[in-house]
């Protein structure tokens, strides 16, 4: 777990993530921001670096989030993500312009938020309601891992997160004392 921002980021309860975003995150823009990574595993670069126009048919039959090749971490791949209904509302609720290029516009409306602005801005929300131990990969590590112990295939799951390897993935899912000790007592001969 992170310590004094080094280590891994640490994986969300269900209950620290309903504290995040019900106190700990106070403005629409800020709770449609993170709520983007944990919906669609993102990476809090590629949520910064969303267009308005990535976000397709948000009250459609099928909305969903288009991460450009060019906006991911190897530049391989353009993704794109179904659309978790709870991101729906929260993007709703925020109501972005339109008429600006970036869904989530720096200082002054010019280019995207930054990277240690979103940072700064989480930091702050984790202190507010006295979690530690968890960075904007959280969101990440948390969705992957949710998927994974839901039963999710590992390839459906890599198709999400863009990882080019399962090994790559892998590294990304956290496996408590619990599950190593149901998996050793489901040997039964």
């Amino acid at each position: 777990m992170k310590q004094d921002r080094f280590g891994q980021a640490g994986v969300l309860s269900p209950d620290q993530i309903h504290l995040l975003f019900t106190e700990g995150l106070q403005i629409a823009r800020d709770i449609a921001l993170f709520g983007t990574c944990l919906y669609t595993a993102c990476r809090i670069s590629e949520a910064c670096k969303l267009l308005t126009s990535d976000v397709v048919d948000v009250n459609g039959p099928r909305p969903s989030v288009l991460f450009r090749r060019m906006n991911t971490k190897g530049q391989r791949d353009t993704r794109e993500v179904a659309m978790h209904e709870q991101l729906a509302q929260y993007l709703v609720a925020y109501q972005p312009n339109l008429n600006k290029e970036y869904l989530f516009p720096g200082r002054h409306g010019r280019s995207h938020i930054r990277r240690g602005s979103a940072d700064l801005i989480l930091r702050e929300a984790f202190e507010r309601v006295g979690l530690s131990g968890f960075s904007t990969h959280s969101f990440r590590r948390t969705a992957l891992t949710w998927m994974h112990n839901a039963g999710v295939p590992t390839k459906h799951i890599q198709r999400i997160s863009g990882h080019r390897t399962l090994a790559a993935l892998s590294g990304y899912l956290e496996v408590t004392d619990e599950q190593v000790e149901g998996a050793i007592a489901k040997l039964v001969f």
